[in-house]
């Protein structure tokens, strides 16, 4: 399995704090059956800035530890960027880092709210050549009150990524039924760890890829697994085409 966003890299953020934890995390990873993972890093959240070449730097050592420690597990560049107003302008100066530097970039908003801008700012990253990439809808709770801004930012083009543990149910039934009902609406395109350590908020991506064999079907279960891998490659990922998703379906679950 490919992990595609995960904070694993130590003490840049809330995640690992020290190499010993991503130590530890890269363990529990492998154990999972993943072999990759992409290290995203919170930036411009307010609380943490790490750019690019910083990132790309603290990955590179990394994996050069879990090589000595005999880790078999594979650590690409990335970045969970908060959606702000200078988005573009950090793309062109060359600070912000799409994952594994493909045309796919990370974009997160506010737990409590969307901005006003957002619609624009996702147009407008397609317009630069980007996929914008919508972390862990599911527990925003504007979106939850509010599901049709997230069909419209699905059919406008952006693609979103659910949290593991959000689907099997870590973070309570109401955000464990709002994730099962973007995943039968066909409105997400991956599943994510979101893994900060290996307690409280670790990998559960093998629990969430049974979770979805067991009540999606093997030919979701393979959707979500190709499409990490399609990702990291840079190829064009699957989805449904907006004009098939069904908007009355979408907002009758609420």
């Amino acid at each position: 399995m490919i992990d595609i966003h995960s904070h694993i890299l130590p003490g840049l953020d809330d995640g690992a704090q020290t190499e010993e934890d991503s130590i530890e995390m890269a363990k529990q990873a492998v154990e999972q059956g993943i072999h990759t993972v992409i290290a995203t890093p919170h930036h411009k959240n307010r609380h943490y800035e790490n750019a690019r070449e910083s990132i790309i730097k603290h990955t590179n050592i990394l994996n050069e530890l879990f090589t000595t420690h005999g880790i078999p597990l594979t650590l690409l560049p990335g970045q969970e960027v908060r959606i702000n107003g200078d988005m573009i302008a950090d793309l062109n100066n060359n600070e912000l880092l799409p994952l594994n530097d493909t045309k796919y970039l990370f974009v997160e908003f506010p737990f409590g709210s969307v901005p006003r801008y957002a619609e624009r700012m996702l147009y407008d990253l397609q317009m630069e050549g980007y996929i914008p990439i919508i972390v862990h809808p599911e527990r925003n709770s504007e979106l939850m009150e509010s599901p049709d801004r997230l069909y419209s930012f699905v059919r406008r083009g952006a693609l979103t990524q659910i949290t593991a543990g959000s689907l099997v149910g870590h973070y309570g039934k109401k955000i464990q039924k709002f994730t099962e009902q973007i995943v039968e609406t066909h409105l997400t395109h991956f599943v994510a760890s979101d893994a900060h350590n290996v307690k409280t908020r670790p990998f559960s991506l093998a629990e969430a890829y049974q979770y979805i064999d067991d009540n999606y079907g093997i030919d979701t279960y393979y959707m979500f697994l190709e499409n990490s891998e399609l990702l990291i490659e840079n190829m064009n990922v699957n989805r449904v085409e907006p004009e098939k998703i069904r908007r009355r379906k979408f907002l009758g679950f609420f």
